[in-house]
């Protein structure tokens, strides 16, 4: 009963939810972030992990957010949900980002992005793109007009693909 109460919450808020600005969550240090403060800019949302084979796109996020920071906001959310890669607290995961990578770009408390328990963030980037995660570090780039790119967990962060995007 509780899994199906949360389904039903989580689809009466994306179906309130009318554009990227209007969520709001939690930093990976608890600070509330208001997605307001992004608007009319490119985001690119990444969902990561520590424990997995795409792992160093780390260090390629952290080039994006360094060489490309005026063109595009990274914003990563550690997530658990393929094969128990990101097992760590959220106090963990920010210490591995900053001791193995530098991480300078705005990291997410963790979160789930595909099942039962789905985010209403990753919600609503399925709803808009059709597609959801298959795996860590996908992207999605969003456009400041609302419009939302997939990206496989095998597209690099300085891709041309991305990069051309921007």
């Amino acid at each position: 009963m509780k899994i199906l109460t949360f389904i039903t919450l989580m689809t009466l808020f994306t179906s309130s939810v009318n554009s990227i600005y209007d969520f709001k969550m939690n930093s990976i240090d608890g600070q509330e972030i208001d997605f307001k403060q992004y608007k009319g800019k490119n985001l690119l949302i990444v969902n990561v992990a520590s424990k997995c084979g795409f792992t160093p796109q780390y260090a390629d996020l952290e080039k994006l957010h360094e060489q490309f920071g005026d063109k595009v906001i990274v914003l990563g959310f550690p997530a658990n949900n393929f094969k128990g890669q990101e097992p760590g607290t959220n106090e963990e995961i920010a210490e591995f980002c900053q001791k193995n990578y530098g991480v300078k770009f705005q990291m997410f408390e963790k979160i789930s992005v595909t099942g039962a328990d789905q985010h209403p963030l990753y919600q609503f980037l399925k709803e808009k793109t059709g597609q959801e995660p298959t795996w860590n570090f996908c992207k999605y780039l969003v456009k400041p007009d609302g419009t939302v790119k997939f990206y496989n967990s095998k597209v690099k962060p300085l891709d041309s693909e991305i990069v051309d995007a921007l």
